[in-house]
């Protein structure tokens, strides 16, 4: 999976998960990739960094944003579609998180989706180690359950 930074023409900046470069690519040109603040199909890559997660089976693509203006219902409802997803997707490993994250990044075990609890102090510690994690409110997880 392919995270980019993107914008639209009237200046919202938002993430997009794709499965490929192809995906961004079809859906931008079929219009169905919107601006998930005001609905624009006008919508461009940021440059920056591209994170990659490694080891993810394929899964059926989230739905695109409805078009027309998103208001904070919409982009509620947006996120807890994301949250189902990657909960539906990957490995719950509890409060082995931390552990289980290094050995994917360092490779002793098969790369795969994780998700789990880690304390903040921890969260710090794998992001200085260059593993990049996605931490989440508990009440979202709870919410999509």
């Amino acid at each position: 999976m392919i995270v980019y930074d993107l914008v639209c023409d009237a200046g919202h900046r938002f993430e997009g998960w794709f499965h490929s470069a192809g995906d961004f690519d079809a859906q931008t040109q079929a219009d169905v990739l919107t601006c998930a603040i005001c609905g624009s199909a006008r919508v461009r890559k940021m440059p920056g960094g591209v994170y990659l997660a490694h080891g993810v089976g394929r899964s059926e693509p989230l739905p695109a944003p409805s078009p027309g203006r998103a208001g904070r219902g919409e982009a509620t409802r947006l996120m807890e579609t994301l949250v189902r997803h990657l909960v539906a997707n990957s490995e719950d490993v509890g409060r082995q998180f931390p552990d289980e994250a290094r050995r994917i990044y360092y490779e002793e075990v098969e790369a795969r989706a994780i998700r789990g609890t880690a304390t903040r102090a921890e969260i710090e510690e794998l992001k200085g180690e260059g593993i990049e994690v996605l931490a989440l409110p508990p009440e979202m997880t709870r919410t999509t359950h």
